[in-house]
């Protein structure tokens, strides 16, 4: 009996790890323009540097860090690391780029703008391009901040649902 187990498990993690490294189906065409739809969520965990500013409102830098699930949409790796770094100025201007990283390495860029980084706060991104797979790629999303929890001194935590966007590969704009 134990062998037997010993062998259902040895071909459970054969079986896993040849999916793992299966390529990802190319993506399909969804809508008649050719772009496809996603959905997903996210969690990103960093830093946040401020500084005080004659508005009241502290400007800050941030670099957050996470992972990026696509939970909805053909095409699309099923998880990335997400990566963004940014600058709120405390006046209302908030520049964010972006970076998801797929297992193969294959990225997918994005310019991301809204409020101050907070819970409730909407975020919406422009793909502005990628690499490997994802060259030529663009399109859009947003998403809301669930919560964001800021801990010990500048270290921030959030977790970002409603992840829903559009994208093209091939360079075509929408």
């Amino acid at each position: 009996m134990t062998r037997a187990i010993t062998a259902f498990a040895a071909v459970c993690c054969v079986a896993a790890a040849l999916a793992a490294q299966a390529p990802v189906p190319a993506p399909q065409a969804a809508g008649g323009d050719g772009s496809h739809s996603f959905e997903g969520t996210l969690s990103a965990t960093g830093q946040r540097q401020s500084i005080p500013t004659e508005s009241g409102r502290p400007a800050s830098a941030m670099h957050l860090s996470g992972p990026v699930a696509i939970t909805a949409g053909e095409g699309l790796s099923r998880g990335f690391r997400g990566e963004v770094i940014g600058f709120d100025d405390g006046a209302g201007l908030v520049l964010l780029l972006g970076v998801w990283t797929d297992a193969h390495g294959n990225r997918i860029f994005s310019a991301l703008r809204g409020d101050a980084i907070a819970s409730g706060r909407r975020i919406a991104a422009t793909i502005t391009g990628g690499t490997g797979r994802y060259a030529g790629i663009t399109g859009e999303y947003s998403f809301e901040w669930q919560y964001v929890v800021e801990a010990e001194a500048g270290t921030i935590s959030g977790r970002a649902i409603g992840l829903r966007g559009r994208y093209r590969v091939g360079g075509g704009r929408k």
